[in-house]
């Protein structure tokens, strides 16, 4: 019964890795893209 626990609870949570993960990225290539704008270069 332990090891449906562990597979219940990962199911459910891995969405929400998956969302704070995908904010860091988004919030790293947000901040880029305006500090190369400020800088008037290109991000790439």
């Amino acid at each position: 019964m332990t090891t449906a626990w562990v597979l219940a609870t990962y199911i459910l949570i891995w969405p929400f890795i998956s969302l704070i993960v995908l904010a860091v990225i988004i919030g790293a290539t947000v901040r880029d893209t305006r500090k190369a704008r400020r800088e008037g270069r290109d991000v790439v």
